[in-house]
């Protein structure tokens, strides 16, 4: 079993800059794809990028490229999610959520490729 505990979140204004943490349980963390997904106010849960397992790949929503940067430590096993250039429609619950395996060849940005799920932090962004 994999427990995620988000942390980070909070509020910010348009053109600032947050850096959200994933710590995750367990001892085989480099085992698992990271990714982080949001979810906005009466909208969807929506994929925001991916990180494989030790790193060497990443993906982005076309709506965060540039801006975010998903990276991982496997030795602290956490995996962070760097977001600059806020803008307001970036408020949304973040959850950062695991699978075992690789990431080619699979769908990254659906939800069911997901198993496991943290409890999601709020972010919040004032224009």
């Amino acid at each position: 079993q994999v427990q995620l505990v988000e942390s980070g979140g909070g509020l910010v204004q348009a053109g600032g800059s947050l850096r959200l943490s994933c710590a995750a349980s367990g001892r085989t963390f480099s085992g698992l794809a990271m990714a982080w997904f949001q979810e906005a106010p009466g909208k969807e849960r929506e994929f925001v990028a991916v990180i494989s397992r030790y790193g060497g790949s990443t993906y982005y929503a076309d709506s965060v490229k540039g801006r975010f940067t998903i990276s991982r430590d496997n030795a602290k096993n956490t995996v962070y999610l760097q977001m600059n250039s806020l803008k307001p429609e970036d408020t949304a619950v973040y959850y950062c959520v695991a699978r075992y395996g690789g990431i080619s060849g699979t769908n990254y940005r659906q939800r069911h490729e997901y198993t496991y799920w943290g409890q999601g932090t709020q972010v919040t962004v004032s224009s």
